[in-house]
């Protein structure tokens, strides 16, 4: 990433840590999830356009968002559906 205006490689590292972060909770497992999310980096690595940059940035904040949206509906439904030792009482 030389030669690139420092504010959006800040931008492209801090949202990289964000879904690393969020990938913990992802439902395949954060074994599955790392090396997805590092080739899609990579395979955008050498690019030097910032509008092209600052639209992937804002891509990887929109999967940001999908993947909080699942991770936050998968406990909401959890948290509504009886248990199986409910059932079983039923």
């Amino acid at each position: 990433m030389a030669n690139l205006n420092p504010e959006l490689r800040r931008q492209v590292i801090a949202i990289y840590k964000e879904l690393l972060h969020v990938g913990r909770e992802y439902p395949l497992g954060f074994d599955y999830f790392r090396p997805r999310l590092h080739k899609a980096f990579m395979s955008r690595a050498d690019e030097r356009n910032e509008a092209k940059i600052i639209s992937y940035i804002g891509q990887a904040e929109y999967v940001k968002k999908g993947m909080d949206y699942i991770f936050w509906a998968s406990i909401s439904i959890a948290n509504v559906l009886p248990s199986s030792t409910e059932i079983e009482a039923l």
